[in-house]
């Protein structure tokens, strides 16, 4: 499996991405806003996109999907429920289905509601586990629920899902946003060394050359992975007196939120 990460370099922050297999040529397109991007990658590789993934229905992660369909014939994939949401939609996966990507790829998708309740996350298995993430996973952070999500759904994603995956899983999202997310987490939990020591790498960084994160690492500076984390707790609690003296996950994931909300 060969990742390409295309940065769009837009005011949202977006990354796009293109999974090829290296026998055949042939090529998953993931949220391709920035069409022009991803349509020259693949040739300058002498790809051909074959499929799209969308990993949910919001405009900045399918804009461009028509374009890419025009130019390559490829199949539109998103979650078996947001047909009526995202247009020419050919395939509709579930939890457990198997995207296959020419002779040698096959990616699994995960059901991974929260963000919008028709996300979906593709997880490579293999010597390189990976994770595409889209807005649910962010590199030191979580997607918000603000347009068709839910909170507890996210926390049950990132609790029953995203936790249990092997620690050495790479992890590719849909945005850049690590730099503030990690000034949260600062806020949040000022002794954190790990997220003292990225910061400075990551502050004014080149998102298209930043490196990837992985999931072992985010369990230690994304504070969204951090939930029994005492001094997480200690300061949430200055934030939220009615805290309970030892809150469960679920009360603490959903405070945060709520805090980085408006951060």
């Amino acid at each position: 499996m060969i990742v390409e990460r295309i940065w769009t370099g837009n005011a949202f922050r977006n990354y796009n991405y293109l999974i090829a297999c290296p026998e055949s040529g042939e090529a998953l397109a993931i949220d391709p806003l920035d069409h022009e991007k991803c349509l020259n990658a693949a040739r300058v590789r002498g790809w051909q996109i074959t499929q799209i993934l969308n990993t949910h229905e919001h405009h900045d992660h399918t804009g461009g999907n028509a374009a890419v369909v025009a130019a390559t014939g490829a199949k539109v994939i998103a979650h078996h429920l947001a047909g009526g949401r995202i247009p020419g939609v050919d395939r509709g996966v579930k939890a457990g289905d198997v995207i296959k990507v020419g002779k040698t790829v096959e990616l699994e998708c995960l059901d991974t509601p929260g963000h919008t309740m028709c996300h979906i996350c593709l997880r490579a298995h293999g010597d390189q586990p990976a994770l595409f993430s889209g807005d649910t996973l962010f590199n030191a952070g979580a997607g918000n629920c603000h347009n068709g999500g839910n909170v507890e759904a996210m926390y049950a994603t990132f609790a029953d899902q995203i936790a249990k995956l092997p620690d050495d899983t790479r992890v590719y999202p849909g945005h850049d946003y690590i730099e503030n997310n990690l000034r949260f987490t600062l806020a949040r939990e000022p002794d954190n060394a790990a997220a003292q020591s990225l910061l400075p790498e990551v502050a004014g960084h080149d998102a298209a050359s930043a490196r990837v994160t992985t999931l072992g690492e985010e369990k230690q500076f994304n504070t969204f992975m951090r939930l029994s984390s005492p001094s997480v707790i200690a300061h949430l609690r200055e934030q939220f007196p009615e805290l309970p003296e030892a809150p469960d996950a679920k009360t603490v994931f959903t405070k945060l939120r709520e805090l980085r909300n408006t951060w």
